[in-house]
């Protein structure tokens, strides 16, 4: 084969179909390749592919933010049919061979090992298996951050006295679940057909705080809105990294979470691996005739040019700012953000490979500070990441 992809999820889907409509010979590996995807997903509306299907997006709505003031963000959000989604990527894997089996290795470049003993061999092999990175070399190393969040799939009629019709309240920071300790905000997007998700969300944290508090404050904080969820009501429960560093492993490129795409400060990544997909695989079908090595360092190169290299630097830099920050003073950082000009908000949110945007954005937000706040700025870059946001305990 020239390409196998282990993890069939919405990134490894994506860059499978990809490579075999350029007229690669592609394998897709996975433990339940058939699995529904369960987790929500969403982008702004600006990002969504061309070649995506109407029918993908099941609600559109415009975004809405609480830190210290309510304001609207000025961009639309697209909240997509999660089936819809699978259904459609799985499509554009017709001709792509699938293995129902678990990758637990490769022992040598060009060699995928699997779970049963059987050995399967392609010129480029792609991890794309999310968080687990299977073929990702494990190190014992310090705590890593993680955002954490509990909701439920409420009727759009009981959720009423928390969002409008057409909006989304992407982040509200007041302090309505009723307890002190590391901050959290409530998380609102609509799902269309009559459904809403509320979600209790703590953006990072080192470890992630737990689900059990995320579930307690999200019922106190409907509480306060007279809102009751049903006993029966859907839940989601939500835990990834946000701080893994780069995919390592010899031989093999890394890709979508596993890579990783996910923004360090918000969590976000299928915008991006969906509109990396197809230039990742033309990289390859560009080069693979020169051999795998010329392929693989083109395609690395698409994953993380230098540009993009340094983007994520400064927002890793970023997520240690908000880690080492007060929980007092964390409305008042976000409430500084979003006073920032359209441009420089949406260039950190998501331009990964603008270095130049990234710059004058952080500039702009660093000179409209006040001098508590540029000091919870600079001081990450200066010294080693916060070992845990764990009390200690004498």
């Amino acid at each position: 084969m020239d390409v196998c992809v282990v993890g069939a999820g919405p990134a490894g889907a994506a860059l499978a179909g990809a490579c075999q409509r350029l007229g690669l010979a592609t394998a897709l590996v996975d433990v339940a390749p058939d699995r529904p995807w369960s987790a929500t997903y969403g982008m702004w509306t600006p990002e969504l592919p061309p070649d995506l299907p109407a029918g993908v997006v099941a609600a559109r709505a415009e975004g809405r933010v609480v830190a210290l003031t309510d304001r609207l963000l000025g961009w639309e959000y697209a909240v997509l049919d999660v089936p819809a989604l699978q259904a459609h990527l799985s499509e554009g894997l017709s001709g792509v061979r699938v293995y129902a089996s678990r990758a637990v290795g490769s022992p040598r470049p060009g060699v995928l090992a699997l779970a049963d003993g059987t050995e399967l061999q392609a010129s480029i092999i792609v991890d794309a298996g999310g968080q687990a990175r299977p073929l990702n070399l494990r190190r014992r190393g310090r705590e890593r951050a993680a955002q954490t969040a509990y909701g439920m799939f409420l009727d759009e009629q009981l959720a009423a006295p928390l969002i409008e019709p057409g909006e989304a309240l992407f982040m509200d920071w007041r302090q309505e679940h009723g307890e002190d300790g590391w901050p959290t905000f409530l998380y609102v997007i609509p799902l269309g057909g009559g459904r809403v998700l509320v979600e209790e969300t703590s953006l990072a944290r080192r470890p992630g705080l737990p689900l059990p508090t995320l579930h307690r404050r999200l019922r106190t904080r409907l509480a306060r809105y007279g809102i009751v969820p049903p006993a029966d009501a859907a839940v989601e429960r939500v835990a990834f990294t946000v701080d893994h560093p780069r995919h390592r492993a010899s031989g093999v490129l890394g890709f979508g979470a596993a890579a990783p795409l996910i923004h360090p400060a918000t969590g976000f990544s299928l915008a991006t691996s969906l509109r990396l997909a197809p230039q990742v695989a033309a990289a390859l079908a560009a080069n693979l005739p020169r051999g795998p090595k010329p392929a693989l360092t083109a395609a690395h190169d698409t994953v993380w040019p230098r540009s993009a290299r340094i983007v994520h630097h400064l927002r890793r830099v970023g997520l240690e700012a908000l880690l080492r920050m007060p929980p007092a003073d964390v409305p008042a950082f976000f409430e500084q953000f979003f006073e920032l000009p359209e441009r420089h908000r949406w260039t950190y949110l998501t331009a990964r490979d603008d270095v130049a945007g990234n710059v004058a954005a952080l500039t702009h937000l660093f000179r409209a500070s006040n001098r508590r706040l540029r000091g919870h700025l600079v001081r990450p870059a200066l010294l080693p990441p916060l070992p845990s946001n764990e009390p200690v305990l004498n």
